[in-house]
């Protein structure tokens, strides 16, 4: 996500600061950067010479203190409030009273977040979708204590990176979208794990039936089962409503090191 984020600011003609904990984690980053930019060229809907030149405005670094000078900070790691917590607390520190601090994450309320900074009328939740560079969306959060000129700032730069925003008036653990299609893959695996249907015929159902381009154990598959099992998770511990809760299976699936696409399994082999 972190990439994806900073290559469409690239793109949009942002200098961006890259920071990860590992040179090899900015490598990869870069390198899955440099292959989106190629395949954009590659079918046209990018000039080389504009690749070439957003890639220019990427620097990489391990280390936070690089974001004391930027105008915006957009923090995705991984959901866990008190890694998150962290992060904000050092920005807060770090960065100038006119930053505005950005959170990418999914499920997690934003004024949990900025209750770590001495400044939480600057922290707002920007929530993009993965794959960044083709997905549309950017769901806006306003915590309890976001200013008006905060959330207004971060839909400027969501707006100039090509999305189409939604705000979340109140921050309510999963927001909108989270909390949507958490039900809605919950209420699939569990139909799945009692043997109701298979995760083919599922997902078939909801693409002809409901006109979705992919059903809920493919997007689960795509999205990471251990990333929702987490949102689904911190939905939950906050809302306490059963129908968050998470299905055994996505527990021992991500205990089995099943994860979907990016492990070579999930509910379908890659």
């Amino acid at each position: 996500m972190g990439s994806g984020i900073a290559q469409v600011a690239a793109q949009a003609g942002y200098e961006v600061v890259l920071r990860d904990v590992t040179d090899e984690a900015l490598a990869r980053g870069t390198d899955g950067i440099k292959a989106s930019y190629d395949r954009f060229v590659a079918k046209g809907k990018l000039e080389a010479a504009d690749a070439e030149a957003a890639l220019a405005r990427i620097s990489t670094t391990t280390d936070l203190d690089a974001a004391a000078d930027a105008d915006l900070v957009v923090e995705a790691v991984f959901e866990k409030i008190e890694v998150k917590q962290e992060i904000f607390r050092t920005l807060d520190r770090i960065t100038g009273p006119g930053t505005v601090l950005a959170s990418n994450t999914s499920a997690i309320p934003i004024t949990k977040i900025a209750a770590a900074t001495e400044h939480p009328e600057r922290v707002v939740g920007t929530h993009f979708f993965s794959p960044v560079p083709m997905m549309q969306l950017c769901e806006l959060v306003r915590g309890y204590k976001t200013s008006d000129d905060t959330l207004a700032r971060a839909r400027e730069f969501a707006e100039s990176v090509g999305k189409t925003c939604i705000v979340v008036n109140r921050d309510v653990a999963g927001f909108v979208t989270t909390r949507l299609i958490s039900a809605f893959v919950v209420e699939a695996v569990k139909l799945y794990e009692s043997g109701v249907a298979s995760a083919e015929d599922i997902d078939v159902a909801c693409k002809l039936g409901f006109g979705h381009a992919m059903g809920p154990l493919a997007t689960t598959d795509l999205t990471g089962v251990d990333i929702l099992l987490h949102a689904t998770g911190n939905i939950y511990a906050e809302s306490q409503d059963e129908k968050f809760a998470p299905p055994e299976i996505m527990r021992r699936m991500v205990d089995a090191g099943d994860l979907g696409r990016k492990s070579g399994q999930g509910f379908y082999p890659y």
